[in-house]
């Protein structure tokens, strides 16, 4: 993806730095697997891998858990498919084993060394800690412990070093970022390493993916009644029309005037960075589409930064941009 960087004049302006790009899917496509120089570990089903766990696995997220479980051929012994009580007893092809889905419980946890969650955050507050205290290491992609005193918000590209010593089956919650965050950090973090981040200006641009599989139906059906030259468009998810159409987030207002989305954007990094001097403005726009957020970043240093000492650091970040059609 193109970068464009150059100092920008004004006495009142130093080392500040304009950049643009894309956040694609996170996994490699698999028609460019061959090409990734990347070390794995070794296969994925083996006896002496960790059991797993997957909270919400019927949804667009856990479903993308399965997709990097597989991408990244992570070892596990066991996996557990977890879900409401709706999808209870279904069953699930995965890597070539049937696997019946199990409504999640308080004791769904026993004997589970790693439980990915991704059912909500009134599931996590109530299960999370409970799978915790049976041992089990919780990775949480809700926002319900993101700024919990004690638990660990991490990006592993980023803040690794906030898990230390944490151990799978030892129980413990790890706090997975806000999508928007993780994106902007992922891009920010090395720049900020070099010379230091006083101030972002940050707007998102989000797909539907971001609010769920339900948001992502509703979006395709939306567009079809809009062609279609419907009067009446089916609003169940959000309050707007979403089809052809721009709207701040859609999550709640908040007294300062910000949304919730941006106000996660501004309180995670700075937790996950350790600094509380940076600051930061955002502005969160849902926008039609179906995957891969986009942002605009502007950044301003406590150094004067040269347009080649961005792009050195920018080394560091790689960025797959792809068109295949297989």
């Amino acid at each position: 993806m193109p970068l464009a960087a150059r100092p920008l004049s004004g006495s009142n302006v130093r080392g500040s730095v304009q950049s643009r790009g894309i956040a694609s899917r996170s996994r490699v496509p698999r028609c460019s697997r061959q090409h990734r120089h990347t070390q794995t570990v070794q296969a994925a089903k083996t006896a002496d891998g960790p059991s797993v766990a997957i909270v919400g696995v019927t949804g667009a997220v856990g479903q993308e858990f399965l997709r990097v479980l597989k991408d990244r051929d992570f070892p596990y012994s066991s996996l557990k498919m977890l879900a409401s009580g709706r999808s209870a007893g279904k069953k699930f092809h995965y890597e070539g084993e049937e696997h019946t889905i199990e409504e999640t419980s308080e004791s769904s946890f026993k004997g589970v060394d790693i439980a990915l969650f991704s059912a909500g955050g009134s599931i996590s507050k109530k299960l999370g800690p409970i799978a915790s205290d049976a041992g089990c290491t919780v990775v949480d992609n809700s926002s319900a412990f993101r700024m919990t005193e004690g638990v660990p918000l991490v990006i592993p590209e980023v803040n690794p070093e906030a898990m230390k010593g944490m151990r799978y089956g030892q129980g413990g919650i790890i706090a997975n970022p806000n999508c928007s965050t993780i994106i902007a950090l992922m891009a920010v973090t090395p720049l900020h390493r070099a010379a230091k981040v006083k101030r972002m200006v940050i707007s998102t641009y989000q797909a539907a993916s971001g609010a769920g599989q339900a948001a992502m139906d509703e979006l395709e059906l939306q567009t079809s009644e809009v062609l279609q030259g419907k009067k009446e468009i089916t609003k169940n998810i959000f309050p707007f029309q979403y089809a052809f159409n721009l709207f701040s987030h859609n999550s709640p207002m908040t007294e300062n005037g910000y949304n919730e989305e941006e106000m996660k954007m501004v309180k995670e990094t700075k937790k996950i960075w350790g600094n509380h001097d940076v600051n930061i403005t955002a502005t969160c726009i849902r926008v039609p589409i179906m995957r891969a957020h986009a942002e605009s970043i502007n950044l301003e240093f406590d150094r004067d930064v040269s347009e080649e000492e961005v792009m050195l650091q920018m080394i560091a970040i790689f960025v797959v941009s792809h068109g295949c059609a297989c």
